[in-house]
Formats: structure tokens, C-alpha cells, sequence
């Protein structure tokens, strides 16, 4: 087709991209193609405008490494992410809502006894007990699941970030007990920006918007014949929640982290007050596993 106005670009394009063999690529090709035009014939960009956006997408690339994966990030910030996670687990009584496995999940981490501290380096902050119950739809406890846990440390850094922590610092693995119970210790976590040394960076800053998350545990939990759970707990105390600049805090999310002023009985022997307490239950869908290819190694 030989191209005689704007308007026959599009259509070209669909033609040229008509014989994909796989049905749904070519459904999702076909729709990119469309609203994508459709965007540019609205907004109208400058050559130089284009060029700009060129560059911008080309740097998440120049800026995603062994420590930053600077594509999830933007999809996490133009809030792509949650989008997606919310049309393929809508928020329903039953299961755990889902939240986003965010850039820093590694695979690998360790594995732990029931209560162990997955604070592995000096890791200074209030101490946190966490405990719950993995069981399915209809209540029933989901014995030997696993619950795959990881953090920010309490001055705002995922182990992979920070030279002071050790390798693996605040991540942990736990199989639940014969009751589905999971529990584990850690110190409260605390908010953090995300990294702005990027081009994400400079758009959160042109567009005047924080770069901050709020303070929250990851989770994956898993059992045979029933899906796997990726989301987020959210410390209710945190001043970010109602402004977390991926859009990750739904309310089911939103976790009680209580605060001690005393040593309680249950508590271990080496505890000091002030420490927090988080009780938080998992449900899982039933239907098939599956596990996230990790941002970072």
C-alpha cells in the first residue's frame, strides 16, 4: 500500500501485520496499533516531541541493570501495572487481593524455620511479628505452602541496594505448618522512594509528584492446585497511603501493624518493647501455580 494521507496508516499497518499466525498476538498487535495512532492524532506531538518520547523510552533501557529494572518502574508509575493486576484479579470476596511483584523480588531467598528473623545483618528499626494463616477459598487450612517474604529495610533499601546489608538481608521462604499457620520475624519496615537517578525519575519530578511508596511486607504464597498469590501488605500508619506513586494500596491491603509498649508473653525472650505485631491471612484461589520470572537476579 502506498501511503496518500495520514489516514492510511493505520489501516497499512493492520494489513501488514494481518498474517501473524498467533491469534492473539495479532489481536493485541492490532489494538496497540489502533489506540496508539489513535493517541498521536490527538495529541499531535512535534517532531521534537516524538523524538523526546523516543529517548525517554530508550533510556528505561539504558537505566535497567542488575539492581534496576527501570521498565518495571515505569509501568509501575503510570500505573499500568496495578491496572493489569486489577483486570486479572478483581478485587472479590474470597481470595487475598493481588498487588504488583514490584522491581526488587529476587528468587532463591533462603529458607527459614517457622519464626525465624529474617533480619540477617544488623538491621536497626522496631522489631515486627509476623503471623497468619494460608488456607483456600472455603476456609480449609492449606498445610506446606510456601510463603516467600521479602522488604525495605526500615531506612528505606531492599538488600540489593544497600552495601551495609547483608545478601539476602529481610528475605525468607517459610512452609506453613499442619494448620496453615506462617509466622516469622522481622523489624518494621519503612517507606522509601522510589529510585529517581532515571529517567522515571525526571518525569515524577517535571509532573511535581513524591516519589514515595508506603511502608509494606511482599508476600508470594503458593500450594499445589491453587494459584499463586503475588500482593503487598500496607502499614496502616504510613502518611503515604492514600498517595503511593505506583497506585499499589487497595483497601483489603491495608494491614493493622499494632504497636507494644510492653513485652508480651508470646513475644521471644530477646524482644524489646517498642515492637509491632501484624496478623495477616492469605486465601488462595484454587487453579493451576505459577511463579514470576524475578526483575533482579
Amino acid at each position: 500500500m502506498i501511503i496518500e494521507n495520514e489516514g492510511m496508516v493505520t489501516e497499512a499497518v493492520q494489513h501488514a501485520t494481518a498474517r501473524t499466525r498467533d491469534t492473539r498476538l495479532r489481536e493485541i498487535v492490532d489494538l496497540f496499533v489502533k489506540h496508539a495512532h489513535a493517541f498521536l492524532r490527538e495529541a499531535r506531538p512535534t517532531d521534537e516531541e516524538f523524538e523526546a518520547g523516543l529517548r525517554f523510552i530508550a533510556a528505561l533501557g539504558h537505566h535497567t541493570h542488575e539492581t534496576n529494572n527501570e521498565v518495571v518502574l515505569a509501568s509501575d508509575v503510570f500505573g499500568l501495572s496495578t491496572l493489569v493486576k486489577l483486570l486479572n484479579h478483581p478485587l472479590q470476596a474470597g481470595p487475598t487481593a493481588s498487588a504488583l511483584l514490584g522491581p526488587f523480588y529476587r528468587g532463591n531467598a533462603p529458607w527459614c524455620e517457622p519464626g525465624d528473623n529474617i533480619a540477617r545483618s544488623a538491621t536497626p528499626g522496631p522489631a515486627l511479628l509476623v503471623s497468619g494463616e494460608v488456607r483456600d477459598v472455603d476456609g480449609a487450612a492449606l498445610a506446606g505452602a510456601v510463603v516467600d517474604v521479602w522488604q525495605a529495610s526500615p531506612v528505606g533499601f531492599y538488600e540489593n541496594q544497600d552495601p551495609h546489608q547483608e545478601n539476602m538481608n529481610l528475605r525468607g521462604r517459610f512452609r506453613t505448618d499442619a494448620e496453615g499457620r506462617y509466622r516469622f520475624r522481622s523489624v518494621k519496615p519503612a517507606g522509601y522512594p522510589v529510585p529517581t537517578n532515571g529517567p522515571v525519575g525526571r518525569l515524577l519530578d517535571a509532573q511535581q509528584r513524591h516519589p514515595f511508596r508506603p511502608a509494606h511486607l511482599h508476600f508470594i504464597a503458593s500450594a499445589e492446585g491453587h494459584e499463586t498469590l503475588i500482593t503487598q501488605v500496607f502499614a496502616d500508619d504510613d502518611e503515604n497511603l492514600t498517595s503511593d506513586v505506583v497506585f499499589g494500596v487497595v483497601a483489603p491491603l491495608v494491614g493493622t501493624f499494632r504497636r507494644h509498649d510492653r513485652v508480651g508473653p508470646d513475644a521471644p525472650p530477646d524482644i524489646q518493647a517498642p515492637y509491632y505485631t501484624l496478623e495477616y491471612d492469605l486465601v488462595l484461589a484454587k487453579g493451576v501455580p505459577s511463579f514470576p520470572t524475578p526483575p533482579i537476579p
